[in-house]
């Protein structure tokens, strides 16, 4: 595990800034997968998920090691998780892109969100997803799912390097969630991705009022017209950006 620790101004920085603006900004440094595919809002309220990655691995699950019972194990890996992870962290769990058992259900994902995590993220699915979209905590799956973990997952690792959704996830990376998805920001380049992405997002801002009060996107995205280049300063001096 790093010892970057997340920063309050680096945090407050990246609850402005979306998955795309990220997504580029990893790509100019040559990070290609750091989207975590096929997950989405459980229920989307326009709060940004920040957090460091505190991790969960599931395998595929062996018979005669996962019957019901195993939940009386005051050590099963998935119940510790839950007690484990870190106030302002995100859970992220490898479930092997499989949604067809479940990773966790509304009351261990309550749980979390009482003890003051970030969040949580699952490539797999999650059972009473009803429930977990009500909490204010935001929670990002690939689809509800009914069944157990135990019937198809076990739960084995804790705070592992995994895989998510295809994007690679060790602990201590910033995971940035919006309305569209789920980002891996590396720890070693959250602060300089968060100051970048901040400048991003202000040019964005204003490419799109030119783009509607009816300006041609040539020359003004990306910026290669000095007229430009002068309007969004006169611009980011005018709104204090």
């Amino acid at each position: 595990m790093n010892d970057y620790t997340l920063s309050d101004e680096t945090r407050a920085k990246l609850s402005k800034i979306s998955t795309a603006s990220v997504a580029t900004a990893l790509f100019k440094r040559g990070l290609r997968n750091q989207f975590i595919q096929g997950v989405s809002p459980i229920n989307w309220k326009g709060t940004t998920m920040v957090g460091q990655a505190f991790t969960l691995r599931y395998i595929p699950a062996r018979e005669d090691r996962n019957p019901i019972e195993v939940f009386r194990n005051a050590d099963h890996p998935q119940r510790v998780a839950m007690e484990r992870c870190p106030p302002g962290h995100v859970l992220v769990m490898d479930s092997r892109k499989d949604a067809r058992a479940a990773s966790a259900g509304s009351i261990l994902i309550t749980r979390l969100a009482m003890r003051g995590c970030a969040g949580v993220v699952s490539d797999g699915g999650f059972r009473d997803a009803e429930g977990i979209g009500k909490l204010d905590m935001p929670a990002y799956h690939q689809r509800p799912s009914a069944p157990t973990n135990l019937t198809l997952h076990e739960a084995l690792d804790l705070n592992v390097p995994i895989s998510c959704g295809d994007a690679p996830v060790f602990p201590g990376d910033v995971m940035l969630g919006d309305g569209d998805g789920v980002m891996v920001i590396p720890a070693h380049l959250a602060d300089e991705i968060a100051a970048e992405c901040t400048g991003m997002e202000s040019f964005e801002d204003f490419v799109l009022e030119q783009v509607q009060a009816g300006a041609s996107i040539i020359g003004l995205y990306p910026s290669t017209k000095e007229d430009n280049q002068k309007k969004f300063a006169e611009w980011r001096e005018k709104a204090g950006r």
